[in-house]
């Protein structure tokens, strides 16, 4: 597992995870939810995935809000774990969407 090159992350963000930001060499995403009950599930489905992965994001829920950053320790930025990570968490989120 490698650090990703500042272009491959804007690449990456200008075309699979539009969504997500990239700040302090993180990559950096807000969900909302209907309520507390789907932000929670939401955590949980993804929590599982990220124990899976043995790749754990900084993230934190504040009701129907799930706020995430994702970033790899060891390499002091953002790898492919994390965009793979990232990409899972979106389509998970998509189940929740009406």
């Amino acid at each position: 597992m490698e650090k990703l090159h500042n272009q491959e992350i804007e690449q990456i963000l200008q075309t699979e995870l539009k969504q997500w930001q990239w700040k302090d060499d993180r990559l950096i995403r807000t969900y909302h939810f209907k309520d507390f009950k789907h932000a929670l599930s939401f955590m949980v489905l993804c929590g599982l995935k990220c124990e899976q992965m043995d790749h754990h994001p900084d993230w934190k829920n504040v009701y129907n809000k799930v706020f995430i950053e994702l970033y790899t320790h060891s390499l002091n930025g953002i790898s492919s774990k994390d965009v793979e990570l990232a990409k899972y968490m979106e389509g998970v989120y998509q189940k929740f969407m009406p």
